[in-house]
């Protein structure tokens, strides 16, 4: 398969990994690297093998993906993950950072889907809803820890899909933050769709999005290097792409290191996006029982939390 992606001013200077991903974000970084390393990505018919080469304000780049095979089905991987709940149709898992929900380009394992298929081995056969991610009826970000609830059988996973779409869950997430929200506590309610300019983002958006709401409250507050922190509890009522990393940018005070909405740059030297989903409650698939599980905080997000009371 050949993408084709035009250059203008815009691009101009612009190191041709960051433009890659912001226009294929649907696969990571590291697999757009080795692409280029590959000699799959040219200009104007001629190779780039070089990752960090400069964009020029003209011409068109092309990229030559390789065909998804349908027979690449996700393999078995050990389960390592701490349980929240399990019964015989549907668990929630305590997802830790770092890893991926399903496979895809560049993440061929190593996901959530792959431990599933180990733990729960009657996935593989099973006619699910999508075939392709076993299991998963909802997503967190790579570096998102927490709560994620799994299906077990193709009736929970339909039923999990529209709890989820019906916005009959709650959802409650933790964040520390690079900034401080002048209102403690506040809605957020509007339109989230692609970034214009950088396809790997998402932005707050005037029309073409969809509608996303948050609330928020402050629990705490102080400093990391002399920079503005709290700790910020969200409960989101819709599931967009990124709606908490988003609506907290949005508010200026992105959350402390995530590199994409700029809480990296405001507070360097952070591991990861400090972003833990902490409470899920749900119906049952089956009994329509609500459930209710909160995942611990992670020892990195408490660590920064300490160094953010302490003030240092």
């Amino acid at each position: 398969m050949i993408r084709k992606f035009y250059l203008t001013k815009a691009t101009e200077s612009v190191r041709l990994d960051q433009f890659l991903a912001s226009q294929l974000p649907e696969y990571s970084r590291a697999y757009l690297q080795k692409l280029v390393k590959s000699g799959t990505v040219k200009l104007d018919g001629n190779v780039f093998s070089l990752n960090k080469t400069l964009l020029p304000g003209k011409g068109i780049i092309t990229v030559e993906l390789p065909e998804i095979q349908s027979n690449n089905e996700p393999v078995a991987e050990y389960f390592a993950f701490d349980l929240l709940y399990e019964d015989s149709v549907m668990a929630i898992i305590n997802k830790p950072a770092g890893v991926v929900v399903h496979p895809a380009p560049g993440n061929p394992d190593g996901t959530v889907v792959n431990a599933l298929l180990s733990r729960y081995p009657e996935l593989r056969s099973a006619e699910l809803p999508d075939g392709s991610r076993p299991g998963i009826v909802h997503r967190l970000d790579k570096d998102t820890s927490g709560c994620l609830a799994v299906a077990r059988t193709p009736e929970a996973q339909a039923k999990l899909c529209e709890a989820f779409a019906a916005r009959e869950t709650g959802k409650i997430y933790l964040a520390l933050t690079a900034g401080v929200p002048m209102q403690k506590t506040g809605r957020i309610e509007n339109l989230i769709g692609r970034h214009v300019v950088n396809r790997q983002k998402m932005a707050v958006v005037e029309r073409n999005g969809k509608i996303a709401i948050s609330e928020y409250e402050v629990m705490a507050e102080g400093r990391i290097n002399n920079i503005k922190t709290a700790l910020v509890k969200v409960r989101i009522y819709t599931g967009r792409t990124h709606q908490i990393r988003v609506h907290l940018a949005s508010l200026g005070c992105p959350v402390l290191g995530d590199e994409l909405y700029g809480g990296s740059r405001v507070c360097p030297g952070i591991p990861r996006q400090m972003l833990h989903a902490w409470k899920l409650k749900l119906p049952h698939p089956v009994t329509g029982e609500i459930i209710k599980v909160q995942a611990p905080i992670p020892e990195d997000i408490e660590c920064f939390y300490k160094l953010m009371k302490s003030g240092l």
